[in-house]
């Protein structure tokens, strides 16, 4: 199965976002004249069950075979790497992307999944240079999670990753003809990306954890205050070099709950471009689910929720 597998037809969406501990799950309507409504939202713990155990429970009980299932990975599930786009056909561009990945992968290129990301041109521009981003999952993973959500009888369409995720986020916040950054954090560290037109540009993985950002000790939460900052701050200086023709209008600081305080203060006072927390409520309804108006509800439900915006993606 291809990431990011295109469908002509389907029902709905229902997000299945596997957590340590805790799979979340994600519907939303999409109408052209009204905020996106959130209609499904919960999470279920593992607890000593295997995963496929509590996906087969509560599959029946979301009557999920009604709907199209989209997976997201975790940051640890894949590569996304930044490669020269190929001169070449269209029909031939993942053959020549995967012998580009022979010799970047920690893998045989011929164990991965690979699915490619475009980077759009400066149509102005008198360079050519064209990048791509190659998401590279292993086979093995793909199969054990096909197999999984076949035994529960769970119609699986779309391998998904956070980035893209967020970057349906993101356009919900976006200014015409300005780009935005967007930064995240979980458990697993965080998630920087950019975007303008509803295209991803950039994207960058921070070595900082949520549990970190909160840490009670003052000197070590400011030591990761510090080292997000630094990262940023090369992102930013790299963004502005590489796609010097999009001016970004801010960073939007993902909900971080009630235990992360200052972090927004803090980039403020260090970066160029305005820092602003997300609300979800200004941008989505969510008077079904009104538990997800919280900031700490919506920092869980971030990637199940975004990944749930799924457009139809051009399939190249």
């Amino acid at each position: 199965m291809r990431l990011f597998q295109k469908n002509k037809k389907f029902a709905g969406w229902l997000v299945v976002y596997m957590q340590p501990g805790s799979i979340f799950v994600a519907s939303i309507k999409r109408l052209p004249s009204s905020r996106p409504q959130i209609e499904l939202a919960d999470c279920f713990a593992v607890d000593g069950a295997t995963v496929s155990t509590v996906l087969d429970k509560k599959a029946k009980e979301l009557h999920a075979d009604q709907y199209e299932i989209i997976h997201v990975l975790t940051g640890d599930e894949y590569q996304m790497l930044s490669v020269e786009a190929p001169n070449v056909p269209v029909d031939e561009l993942r053959k020549a992307i995967r012998w580009r990945l022979k010799d970047m992968l920690d893998v045989h290129v011929d164990d991965v999944t690979i699915d490619v990301l475009d980077v759009p041109l400066d149509k102005n521009a008198v360079s050519r240079n064209h990048s791509m981003y190659a998401v590279c999952a292993r086979n093995q993973l793909v199969a054990q999670r096909q197999s999984l959500f076949d035994d529960a009888k769970l119609p699986l369409r779309v391998i998904d990753i956070p980035e893209m995720a967020q970057r349906n986020i993101a356009s919900l916040f976006a200014s015409e003809g300005r780009g935005l950054a967007m930064l995240s954090f979980d458990e697993q560290g965080g998630l920087l990306t950019i975007s303008h037109a509803g295209e991803l540009y950039l994207s960058r993985r921070i070595d900082v954890s949520l549990r970190q950002l909160a840490e009670p000790n003052e000197e070590s939460r400011k030591a990761a205050y510090e080292r997000v900052t630094l990262e940023l701050q090369r992102s930013l200086d790299h963004f502005d070099r590489q796609y010097n023709h999009i001016t970004l209008n801010k960073l939007l600081l993902a909900p971080l709950g009630k235990t992360v305080k200052g972090l927004d203060t803090h980039l403020a006072e260090h970066l160029y471009v305005p820092v602003e927390i997300v609300d979800l409520t200004a941008v989505m309804d969510f008077t079904a689910v009104p538990l997800l108006r919280s900031a700490e509800a919506q920092q869980k439900y971030f990637m199940a929720l975004g990944a749930a915006l799924r457009l139809e993606e051009a399939v190249l």
